[in-house]
């Protein structure tokens, strides 16, 4: 069975965010991971090069396949600010609808900008992730 990749590292958050070129990814992104941290009460912590987890747990498939992952994440990548919304959308409609300009994956929400997002309901999102999470171990 393939082992999972991406795993946490004893990195450094501020140093990684520091390190973020473009000026409002950067902004966005230390916005996003203070978000984070309050939210999960967890201390942010690196995950392969440049994803920034908080909380984290330990989920096991019914395929015998387990592993550890974060709560909720992010990355600054230079296309969109990726957040990790381990829950996914498809529980999150009203929400959705009420968020702003963004695009999704599975469980990705793109953003080009936080000013292009209302930030109560990206609050709202990641709680309701996170709790969701907690309860039942991921997606």
């Amino acid at each position: 069975m393939a082992e999972l990749k991406t795993k946490r590292t004893q990195a450094s958050v501020a140093t990684f965010l520091n390190s973020v070129a473009n000026e409002t990814r950067r902004k966005d992104a230390k916005t996003v991971n203070k978000l984070m941290k309050d939210i999960t009460g967890a201390r942010p912590k690196m995950w392969g090069p440049s994803m920034v987890g908080s909380g984290d747990y330990h989920y096991k498939y019914a395929s015998g396949r387990e592993g550890d992952w974060f709560v909720t994440g992010f990355s600054p990548r230079s296309q969109a600010l990726t957040l990790y919304i381990m829950a996914g959308f498809t529980k999150y409609d009203s929400l959705m609808k009420k968020l702003g300009k963004y695009k999704t994956g599975r469980s990705c929400l793109y953003v080009k900008n936080l000013e292009d997002i209302d930030m109560k309901v990206l609050q709202q999102l990641i709680r309701a992730s996170a709790k969701h999470v907690a309860k039942h171990g991921g997606c």
